[in-house]
C-alpha cells in the first residue's frame, strides 16, 4: 500500500514545511506557527473525508480507460485538481463577482482576506446548485441502468432499473429538486440557484454529448484517444463538482488562500492516492457493491449541497454519510464473496 502513498506523503512533507515557513513569516512566534499548521492539517483531513467517495466513483470510471489516459488523469488531474481548483477556482470567483482583473482578485485575497472570504461566501448559492445538480445526474446515471450487473438494494434498484430506458426521469427529478429548494429561498437567492442548477444540468448533458460524439462504437487507436479524452474531461468535471463543498467549508476554518490551498491540496493528493490504489488493486471489481455505495454517496452530497443553501449542515456529517455508505457496501461485498465462496462445490 505504502508504494501507491509515499507521493502524498512527500507531497504532504513539502507542503507543511511551506506551511511552517508561511506562518513564521506571518506571526513570528512558534505559537502561530503552529496554529497554521494545525489549520492545514485539519484542512487537509477535511477534504479527504469530504472525498472518499470521490476516489471510489473516480477508480469505477478509471479502471475502464486505456493505463495512457489513467495516467494522464493522476498526473494532469493533480495539477487541475490541486492548483486549479483550489488556488485559481476560488480566484475566479472573485474575479466575476467583484468585476476585478486577475491580478487584482490575487491582490485582494492577500491583502484583504475578510473581504475576499465575503465575496466567496456570497457565492456559496450558486456553487451548491450547480454542484448538486451535476452530482444528481451522475448519481442517478448509474441507477437509471438496466445492464448493471449487481443490485445492493434491491427494492430501489430494480425500480429505476426497469424504466432505465426513460433518459428524461432522471432530469426530471433533479429539476423537481431545484424547484422544491428554491422554494425555500428569497426571490433574488431563487434565481440564483435555479440558473446555476440549469448550469450544472447543461454541463452535464454537454459533457455526455462529448463522450458519445468521441466514443465510436467500433473504435480505432484514434477513437481510443478520443473516447479517453471524453472520460478525461468528464473527470475533471466530476472532481471540480465535488471540490465546491470542500473549498467552501475551508472558509469556516480560515480566509488565508494560502493556507486553503495547502491543506485542501494535501488532501486532494491523498485522494488521487486513494483513486490509484482502488484501481491497481482491482478493488472495485472483488468488492461488487462497493461502486452502488460510492453513488449513493454521490447521491446523497448532491442533496446536502441543495439543504446548505437554507440550512447548513456540517462538513462532518457530510463526510460521515459518504464513509457509512461506502463501508455498508463495503461489508455486503464481503458477505456476497462469503457467500460464493460458500455456494461453491467443494
Amino acid at each position: 500500500m505504502l508504494k501507491h502513498f509515499w507521493g502524498s506523503f512527500l507531497f504532504t512533507a513539502i507542503c507543511m514545511a511551506l506551511g511552517g515557513w508561511y506562518g513564521w513569516e506571518m506571526t513570528g512566534t512558534v505559537d502561530g506557527t503552529l496554529s497554521i499548521l494545525w489549520i492545514c492539517a485539519v484542512l487537509a483531513v477535511l477534504e479527504v473525508s469530504l472525498s472518499f467517495d470521490n476516489a471510489a466513483v473516480n477508480a469505477s470510471i478509471l479502471k475502464d480507460m486505456t493505463p495512457v489516459w489513467q495516467q494522464r488523469f493522476l498526473t494532469w488531474g493533480i495539477a487541475i485538481a490541486v492548483f486549479g481548483m483550489r488556488v485559481v477556482f476560488p480566484i475566479v470567483i472573485v474575479m466575476v463577482a467583484a468585476s476585478l482583473g486577475p491580478v487584482d482578485a490575487v491582490r485582494l485575497a492577500l491583502s484583504d482576506p475578510a473581504e475576499y472570504q465575503r465575496i466567496v461566501s456570497d457565492a456559496h448559492i450558486g456553487l451548491m446548485g450547480f454542484g448538486g445538480a451535476f452530482l444528481g445526474m451522475v448519481g442517478l446515471k448509474f441507477f437509471f441502468d438496466a445492464d448493471k450487473d449487481h443490485d445492493w438494494i434491491r427494492v430501489i434498484e430494480r425500480p429505476l432499473a426497469k424504466v432505465a430506458d426513460i433518459e428524461a426521469i432522471s432530469i426530471g427529478l433533479v429539476l423537481a429538486g431545484t424547484w422544491a429548494t428554491s422554494t425555500m429561498l428569497a426571490d433574488a437567492d431563487a434565481l440564483t440557484f435555479i440558473v446555476a442548477a440549469i448550469g450544472g444540468l447543461l454541463t452535464y448533458l454537454a459533457v455526455e454529448i462529448v463522450n458519445h460524439v468521441l466514443e465510436p462504437p467500433t473504435p480505432s487507436s484514434g477513437d481510443v484517444a478520443k473516447a479517453g479524452f471524453g472520460a478525461f474531461l468528464y473527470l475533471e468535471v466530476l472532481d471540480a463538482s465535488f471540490s465546491f463543498d470542500g473549498v467552501i467549508g475551508a472558509f469556516a476554518l480560515t480566509n488565508n488562500l494560502i493556507i486553503i490551498a495547502i491543506g485542501l491540496g494535501i488532501g486532494a493528493m491523498f485522494v488521487r492516492s486513494m483513486t490509484i490504489f482502488l484501481v491497481r488493486k482491482g478493488t472495485m471489481s472483488e468488492y461488487r457493491y462497493l461502486e452502488h455505495g460510492a453513488f449513493y454517496a454521490i447521491l446523497a452530497l448532491a442533496v446536502i449541497m441543495y439543504i446548505n443553501t437554507f440550512a447548513h449542515i456540517p462538513e462532518v456529517i457530510t463526510g460521515l454519510i459518504g464513509a457509512v455508505l461506502i463501508g455498508l457496501a463495503f461489508w455486503s461485498s464481503v458477505r456476497a464473496n462469503k457467500a460464493d465462496a460458500a455456494a461453491q462445490p467443494a
